[in-house]
This record gives structure tokens, C-alpha cells and sequence, in this order.
């Protein structure tokens, strides 16, 4: 005679046998490898736990975002940048024999000013202060810098330049000089920061401020009532550089496991908390755990 807890195992297998198999009983489904793609990190458990890019925009351990209401901001502010970046650096290398910033206006007040802004404030409503003071900050660049290059609107320029009140070109290149380089000195704080996240995070900063050095330069030594044209291509280098690394840090905190089929690299230094980890050498779950 059959036990009670038979009988229960019986009936058990019938309701599997005619509702299908249980969710328990299904093996773990493994990534397929993309022909040995040397981008294809695949989104394993451990990866899904470690997201590549850079901490959501903060260098440091990596928060959990399982019980999170709000998305991931940073890549907006990211792209916002980059392609306000691109546009000016571009100008400033010449491209096509333009030289007037003035179409790039535009998507400095929208893109890169405003969207960026209000990523910024999004990253501090989600608790990341490195997050919040980047692109809060970068925000507010690209619009003070819509403001001085909008044409007659705010007369900053006309104003330095106007020989009545004993203004001249060099007054404009001069006080744009002083603005960048106080750019300069701000991005250098955070690529200070940046040196215990990823390669491709702190690529992005050390372009960038590079970028604001040169043109700061070529901005206070101008030549012929013009910025110095070597300091100013090679910051319109620079910023290219930047806008793509600024493009690729976006997508890498886009890719997931529910849009793509690997992950972007960002190479972790070895000094850093999660290269650490890599290598075995630190557990940082716990950390991890304190941050739910």
C-alpha cells in the first residue's frame, strides 16, 4: 500500500507530466560563443552581477539595481556630450572649411546642455554623487558656452570686441581662455577620480581635459587676432577622441544581456577594486550587499 508521501509524488509527476516540467528542473541556459568574438563577453552570471560599464558613470564598486525604480541615466548624459563634442571638435579641425561654431548652438542648449542636465540630476536622485557633479556639470558647460557663442542674443562677443569701449578680439580669446582652462582644472579633479575604475572610463576624462588644455591654450596665445591653430586642431583631436570614447562608455552601459549579445569591454585596472577582484585577490559581495 502506498505511503501518503508516494501518493503525493505520484501526483506530483502527473500535474508535471500534464502542465509541462517544473521551472526547477531546467538546467541553466548557457551562452552560445559567437565564433570566439573577441567582444563577445558574454553576460554570464558573474558579469550580470559585475556590469561592464564603469559603475553607472561612478568609479567603484558596482551598486545593485534589482530593486531600482529608476534606469540607468548616465548613457544619456554620455551621449548627450558626445555628440556636441563631435560637432564642435570638428569646427575646430576646420572640417569642410568651417570655422563659425554656430551651427552647433543648438544641440548645445538641447542635447548636450539640458538632456545632459537632467541626467545629472536624474544620477544624484539614484545616489551617485560622481554621476550627479559630471553631468551637471558638463550640462551647465554646453549651455554658459551656447550662451557666449549665440550670435547678437547675449552680445557677450560684441561686447569684449567693441572697440568703444576699449574692447578688441584678443579681450574675447582671452577671457574664452581663462573659461577652458578653468575647465581644465575641473575635468582634471575627475579624471583623479577615474583611476580605480576602467580604461575606457579613464580614457575619457584624460582626453577630454586634454582637449580643454589645448584649446585653452590656443585661446590665450592667439596669433593674428585668431586662436593659435596648432593648440586648437590638436584640442579638436582631443575631442573627437573623447565624443567616441564618450559614445562607446554609453554603450557599454547600455548593452545588457536583454539587448545584446555580449557585453563591451572596458578593462578594468588592475589596481582597481574590480580588477582586484578578477584576479581573486578581494571579495567585494559584501560591500555589494550593504549597497541593496
Amino acid at each position: 500500500m502506498a505511503t501518503a508521501q508516494q501518493q503525493n509524488d505520484v501526483n506530483a509527476t502527473g500535474m508535471e507530466k500534464e502542465n509541462g516540467p517544473s521551472t526547477h528542473d531546467h538546467a541553466q541556459r548557457r551562452p552560445y560563443d559567437y565564433g570566439g568574438n573577441p567582444l563577445a563577453h558574454i553576460n554570464t552570471g558573474d558579469s550580470a552581477r559585475l556590469p561592464a560599464f564603469g559603475g553607472e558613470f561612478q568609479p567603484g564598486l558596482y551598486r545593485p539595481i534589482d530593486h531600482r525604480k529608476f534606469a540607468n541615466p548616465a548613457p544619456l548624459g554620455l551621449c548627450g556630450f558626445a555628440l556636441t563634442t563631435f560637432v564642435l571638435s570638428l569646427i575646430n579641425l576646420h572640417t569642410r572649411g568651417i570655422t563659425e561654431p554656430n551651427i552647433v548652438i543648438g544641440a548645445a542648449f538641447a542635447y548636450g546642455g539640458l538632456c545632459q542636465l537632467l541626467a545629472g540630476m536624474w544620477e544624484m536622485a539614484v545616489g551617485n554623487t560622481f554621476g550627479a557633479t559630471a553631468l551637471s556639470s558638463f550640462g551647465g558647460f554646453w549651455i554658459g558656452t551656447a550662451i557666449i557663442l549665440t550670435p547678437g542674443g547675449f552680445a557677450i562677443i560684441s561686447s569684449l570686441e567693441d572697440p568703444s569701449s576699449g574692447g578688441s578680439a584678443a579681450n574675447f580669446y582671452y577671457s574664452f581662455g581663462f573659461y577652458l582652462f578653468g575647465w581644465f582644472i575641473f575635468t582634471f579633479l575627475l579624471l583623479i577620480c577615474t583611476l580605480r575604475s576602467t580604461v575606457a572610463f579613464f580614457l575619457l576624462f584624460f582626453f577630454l581635459d586634454l582637449a580643454f588644455l589645448m584649446l585653452g591654450i590656443a585661446y590665450i596665445l592667439p596669433v593674428n587676432e585668431e586662436p593659435m591653430q596648432g593648440p586648437l586642431k590638436a584640442g579638436g583631436v582631443f575631442g573627437l577622441l573623447a565624443a567616441f570614447l564618450a559614445w562607446y562608455n554609453a554603450l557599454a552601459g547600455i548593452a545588457d544581456s536583454s539587448n545584446s549579445f555580449f557585453v563591451i569591454p572596458v578593462a578594468h585596472f588592475p589596481w582597481s577594486d574590480k580588477g582586484r577582484e578578477k584576479r581573486g585577490k578581494v571579495n567585494n559581495d559584501d560591500a555589494r550587499a550593504s549597497q541593496v
